[in-house]
């Protein structure tokens, strides 16, 4: 796997957003607005660290991706997208 998965996830997010299709959980949240999102994040970032100490690693996997979903999400809101991630953590590899 590579971050092509990251910027199709990326992609549908941002497509969902715009076409607002019935019955999606992205326009769901989003609709509850930034805030919203943002408290997702921490939640699942706190079911991350659950997770780790005491879930085993299927779980633990679960809730990453469970937080990479969201923080996506929250992403697309702010206007940031996975290149600009990508450019950032390249800048800090130096």
């Amino acid at each position: 796997m590579s971050s092509i998965i990251i910027d199709d996830l990326y992609k549908i997010i941002i497509d969902r957003i715009d076409k607002k299709p019935a019955g999606s959980y992205t326009v769901e949240i989003v609709n509850k607005g930034k805030a919203y999102v943002a408290r997702k994040v921490g939640e699942e970032s706190v079911e991350v660290i659950v997770a780790s100490l005491s879930e085993g690693r299927e779980r633990f996997i679960s809730e990453v991706a469970d937080l990479l979903y969201h923080l996506l999400v929250l992403m697309a809101i702010e206007g940031v997208t996975p290149e600009d991630i990508y450019k950032e953590l390249e800048r800090r590899r130096k």
